[in-house]
This record gives structure tokens, sequence and C-alpha cells, in this order.
């Protein structure tokens, strides 16, 4: 095995390098180049931005997850080009933007071999937490998120211990529906629900945004990245997004964690964490342009999604793949045109209380549970 120069750039594997959050680590990466260097790329489907990303960063490997007439020759095909861009050795660090349960392997391998993987796949801890921490802790690899959220939280936790934390407070938007009523929501369109205020994101987690299925994600990473239990998790509403999360400690004080709404900020911070490092892609901060900031409660009555997923997170075990699965395949069926955006919640409730006590004690079992509430929500909607 070669060993590695302390000075050389860190390489890094960019995991869904051609969706959202891809594109937005690739603009990060291209201004650190003197720290970091793009040594494996890898998308689902889009070849023609891909070839473009390629011919930009010239990495040693390059996967497609779905190949098809458009890709190179040289270029890894299926799924296992996932794993195999995480786990090379000229890889340090793993930036996994993979969106749905098809990121879980590549983190699990990542860690295994002791990488740093910068997670912005939500559904690798909502789906297996317990497994993940399991092979952080037997080995080197470590998680640092990615979401914006759980980026504040770092910041703002610092270092401190649980025991000093009374509470965190996720933000949340509220979303292009904060100010629909319960009626009008059952006349939502795609195109409605894709019209996110403040971010621009991809399709999936713009829908997730719309009915706050993304937030109960959220609070179920933070009670593993974290180590706290969900009664001192919290969420608001906070239209601007210019606050990202607050950390209340045991004596009342509260730090919260600030910027524009951009995920350049959080993806940089994966990649150098605990270090901060210039870069000029960050506009300043201006808190006169950037007022009002306002709070305001979740209503859980038009949001079910958020207490459905926070329950399955409470309750364990399956619960909380059967939920993501459920929330994965009624948003599919919903961009598909084959439901209503109000049948969301009620595909994923429908499923959690046939599945939500499936077998947990395996990976096999956690994707089993996920197959599971996928299949349940197509027989219930026959899609």
């Amino acid at each position: 095995m070669t060993s590695k120069s302390a000075t050389r750039p860190k390489g890094v594997a960019v995991l869904g390098s051609t969706g959202s959050i891809g594109t937005t680590a690739l603009r990060v990466l291209d201004r650190q180049r003197q720290r970091f260097r793009v040594t494996a790329l890898t998308a689902n489907s889009n070849a023609a931005l891909l070839k473009e990303q390629v011919r930009k960063f010239a990495p040693e490997f390059v996967g497609m997850v779905e190949s098809n007439a458009d890709c190179h020759d040289a270029w890894k095909s299926g799924t296992a080009a996932l794993v195999d861009a995480a786990t090379r050795e000229d890889v340090d660090i793993v930036l996994n933007a993979i969106v749905g349960v098809a990121g879980l392997d590549a983190t699990l391998a990542a860690l295994e071999k002791g990488k740093r993987v910068a997670l912005a796949n939500k559904e690798t801890l909502v789906i297996a937490g317990d497994l993940v921490k399991k092979v952080c802790a037997s080995g080197s690899g470590e998680v640092i998120p990615v979401d914006s959220e759980h980026s504040a939280i770092l910041q703002c936790i610092a270092g401190r211990a649980t025991s000093d934390i009374r509470r965190v407070v996720l933000t949340a938007s509220g979303g292009p529906f904060r100010d629909w009523s319960k009626d009008r929501l059952e006349t939502a369109t795609i195109d409605d629900a894709l019209r996110h205020p403040t971010w621009r994101m991809g399709r999936k987690i713009s829908i997730d945004s719309a009915t706050l299925a993304n937030k109960a994600l959220e609070v179920i990473e933070a009670h593993f990245l974290f180590d706290l239990p969900y009664d001192r998790i919290e969420v608001v509403v906070h239209p601007q997004s210019i606050v990202h999360s607050f950390v209340e400690f045991v004596d009342g004080s509260v730090i919260a964690q600030m910027s524009v709404p951009t995920m350049e900020l959080p993806v940089l911070y994966a990649l150098t964490h605990p270090e901060r490092v210039v870069d000029d892609g960050v506009p300043p901060f201006d808190p006169i342009k950037l007022s009002p900031m306002t709070y305001e409660p979740v209503d859980h009555g038009r949001f079910p999604a958020l207490r459905l997923g926070i329950s399955a997170g409470i309750a364990g075990g399956a619960a909380p793949a059967v939920f993501n699965g459920a929330n994965e395949c009624a948003v599919a069926a919903f961009l598909a045109g084959k439901i209503r955006f109000t049948d969301i919640p009620g595909a994923i409730s429908s499923a959690l209380d046939k599945l939500g006590g499936l077998a947990s004690s395996s990976r096999e079992d956690l994707l089993a549970a996920d197959a599971a509430a996928r299949h349940h929500v197509k027989e219930v909607f026959k899609c």
C-alpha cells in the first residue's frame, strides 16, 4: 500500500454528482483545488452532464448506475459502481449525495474503510442509524452531515458533551404550502409542490419539503448524529431559511448558526471540519437585508408527515425504514401523476400501521422492510 502524503490534496468521491447537492459540491471543490482533488464521480443516469464533469475534473474513476448508449466504455456501471468509488484507496472523503436507499451500502462500505463520509443521503441514517453508528464505532470512519440543519447543530455544539445540551431546534421553511388551507392542499399540483420559496433542490426532496417529511427525516438523523433523545429535538417554521438550527444549552444559553440559504457552506464545512477555510462562494451576511426573521409553530394538522416520521423514529426498529420506503414510493407516485399530494401522508400511515413491527436486526431486515413498504403503497394505490 502506498503512503499518503500529508500535503497532497485530499481525494474526494462525489456520489450523485449530477444532482443538486452533487453539482453544488463540485462548484465548491472547483474553488478549493489546492485542498481537494476529485478522484471519483458517479451519477444515476445523466450521462451528458457526467461527461462535462469528467472533462473538467478528470477523475480516475467514473460510474453510471443506469448505463445507456451515451455512457463511455471505460465507465463502471450498475449499483456496484457506488461501492467501488467509495472504497478506492485514493479517496479520503466520500460525499454521498445519492437520493434514497441506494446510498446505504456505499456509506457503510466507506466507513468500514475508514473514510470520512460527508453525508447528504438522509436515508442512510433513517433506515440504518444504529448500524451506521456501530460501523463507525468499530473503525476509523466518520460521518459529517451535509444537511444545513445538522451542519448548523455540529457547528453550534463545537465538541460539547451531550449532557450540556437541553434541546436542539431544527428550522423548516414551511415549504410552498405554508399558507395553504387544508382544503386547498387537496388541489395541489406537481408544479405547485416543486415551487420551493427559498431553496433550489431536486424533485424528490422538494416534495419532501412540501409535506415536511424531510423534517421528519432530519429529526431522525439528528437523533443518531448527536445521540439526543427525541424529546430534545424540536422543529419550528422559519420562512426565511436564514437560521438553520438552534442549540439550547442547560444554562439557558442559545447558539444559532445563520447564513444565506445556500448549500455551498454546509458542503464546504463537511469537507473541512473542524477547520474553516477561506472561500468566496458564499455572499457576505447582511443582517439588515436579511431581516426580518420570523418563526411559527408547525401545523401538524395540515402536515401530518412530520409527526408520522417522528413517531416512527421513536418506535425504532423497522419503523423508520418503513416510513422512508413508503414516503419514497408515494412521492414517486405523486410525481408520476398517479396520486394526489394529500395522499402521501396517508400512504405512509397505512404502511406504518401494517409493517412498522417488522424485523430489524440486520441490514437485510431493514432493506426488506423498506421494500415491503414500497410494495404496500403500490398495492394500496394500484400504482
